[in-house]
């Protein structure tokens, strides 16, 4: 069992950084690849970035390579996902999820413990 719990969102500028933090607990953390997906309004979930359960890899989504970045601290029980260069499309619900594998995987059904998400709105 894995709790999820997102944090950092909030009102950007475009072109403003912001960094959300997911905090975990639960003894498969650290087993686990994690993942960033983020949905707008009338959109479906998408996925945005995953990484390794040790941190060794990350695959992005082709709309946010270059921009953002995420990162875990397994000792911290924490994921980040460092987000740059932001622009008004990136506006959505931001939500962190474990996967029930190690490595990486970019589809919903792969996770299957999910956190309640963090608004991100950036103004143009």
């Amino acid at each position: 069992q894995v709790q999820l719990v997102e944090s950092g969102g909030r009102l950007v500028q475009a072109g403003g950084s912001l960094r959300l933090s997911c905090a975990a607990s639960g003894r498969t953390f650290s087993s686990s690849a994690m993942g960033w997906f983020r949905q707008a309004p009338g959109k479906e979930r998408e996925f945005v970035a995953a990484i390794t359960w040790n941190g060794v890899s990350t695959v992005y989504a082709d709309s946010v390579k270059g921009r953002f970045t995420i990162s875990r601290d397994n000792a911290k029980n924490t994921v980040w996902l460092q987000m740059n260069s932001l622009k008004p499309e990136d506006t959505a619900v931001y939500y962190c999820a474990a996967a029930r594998s190690r490595y990486i995987v970019r589809t919903r059904d792969e996770y299957n413990y999910w956190g309640q998400g963090t608004q991100v709105t950036v103004s143009s």
